[in-house]
């Protein structure tokens, strides 16, 4: 069943905002919400900046790192290959853990070879299949002007892939293929039945908690106000005294001299308690307590020393959540990038293969943790224990998974 262009840019309109606004979380352009009426207007347009989102989205993109395929029948690798392996993989992995999911547009070039770019969830958008994670239909923005107005967009159906130039179709741009869906394919972070285009790795509590750190950090700046120059008070001043007081002198001054009035009398002076700093750092702590526990960091991510674990396996198991949610955004990437690429294959022989030919090809993935030299010692022991065992078990794919070394007999 196909729901039409217009349904679909509709459910593009509905969702980029959503999009939009994660984009300006990572990239640390959010707007403070304060809600606080005890702040004073002098100290409103100061902006604050956070980067703990970014660094949740890093902190698993820089640690995913395609490497390949394996059981590569239909050499679906060499078309990755072509089309900037060191950028395309990382870019939609970035993208979907931002997003929740991004898209892989494929075309055929001017040589008949198919090329491949991602584009994110805020411009590309479709009508998922759940038994194969393939498009049924799409719609993606190519490309904008500099008011952000489509000028190039595109409908994609299966075998056939529409054009539209400023909004009009153009049927000279028509692309006539073999694939039997959609030449758009969507790349998910942690699909489930009731999300089927995944969710992001910048959660609500992400937002919420990053908003109450700024709402801190605007806080603290009034405070240090107040803790750099403590206030001061002067009881029982003349009339024709308070008419002449220099009230900034007097703020940053370190003495102040007041004589006897003409009865004689002399006013009495004092200071407030000093503001004190510590419980806004405590609350930044409490805070990046939660996110940690949001995102599977730990207090040193987010800024705060503790103990620094100076170990592959201390570091490892301190962001052992950490690996865990990477090893599962692995498994959903790894069926994206194999429909894109089985997607390829049809346009780049003009046969409607069926994706059954697939089942065997598997996604190859670099450690989420490269092991350094004490590591590889007691990793080396295992494996000649575990292949005197068991002969010729683990093989040199194996300990580059392991690894990530390479053998130069390969």
């Amino acid at each position: 069943m196909e729901y039409g262009l217009p349904y679909l840019k509709k459910k593009l309109a509905q969702k980029s905002l959503r999009v939009s606004m994660r984009y300006q979380y990572y990239e640390m352009k959010n707007h403070i919400n304060d809600f606080s009426s005890m702040i004073p207007s002098d100290f409103r347009w100061l902006a604050y900046s956070l980067g703990w989102c970014a660094k949740a989205v890093d902190s698993i993109a820089d640690r995913i790192v395609f490497d390949g395929f394996d059981n590569d029948d239909f050499q679906i690798g060499s078309i990755f290959n072509l089309n900037n392996p060191d950028i395309l993989p990382d870019s939609s992995v970035l993208s979907s853990l931002i997003s929740s999911c991004s898209f892989i547009y494929i075309g055929r070039g001017d040589d008949g070879y198919p090329f491949m770019q991602v584009i994110d969830g805020g411009n590309a958008t479709g009508t998922i299949d759940t038994t194969n994670n393939l498009l049924t239909e799409g719609y993606a923005v190519l490309e904008r002007d500099d008011h952000k107005k489509p000028t190039l967009e595109a409908y994609f159906r299966p075998f056939q892939t529409d054009y539209y130039v400023n909004g009009k179709l153009d049927e000279s741009l028509t692309l006539v293929h073999s694939a039997p869906y959609p030449l758009l394919v969507p790349i998910i972070n942690r699909p489930d039945a009731r999300r089927p285009f995944g969710r992001s790795r910048i959660s609500r509590t992400c937002m919420d908690v990053t908003q109450a750190v700024l709402r801190t950090f605007r806080r603290m700046d009034v405070s240090a106000e107040f803790y750099s120059f403590p206030q001061k008070y002067v009881l029982g001043l003349s009339d024709k005294a308070i008419k002449g007081f220099d009230k900034p002198k007097a703020t940053i001054s370190s003495f102040l001299a007041f004589g006897n009035d003409e009865d004689g009398n002399k006013p009495t002076m004092g200071q407030f308690q000093q503001q004190s700093m510590t419980p806004y750092v405590e609350e930044l702590k409490a805070f990046a307590s939660v996110f940690a526990g949001e995102t599977n960091l730990t207090i040193d991510d987010l800024g705060f020393s503790t103990a620094n674990p100076q170990n592959y396996d201390a570091i490892r198991a301190s962001h052992e959540q950490l690996r865990l949610a990477a090893r599962k955004s692995q498994r959903t990437f790894g069926v994206g990038f194999i429909n894109a690429g089985y997607l390829a294959a049809c346009v780049r022989d003009d046969v409607t293969y069926d994706r059954r030919a697939f089942a065997n090809t598997k996604p190859v993935w670099a450690p989420i943790f490269e092991p350094d030299a004490a590591a590889l010692g007691a990793l080396g022991d295992a494996i000649l224990k575990i292949n005197q065992a068991v002969p010729d078990f683990v093989g040199s794919k194996a300990v580059h998974r392991m690894t990530g070394l390479e053998s130069d007999n390969d």
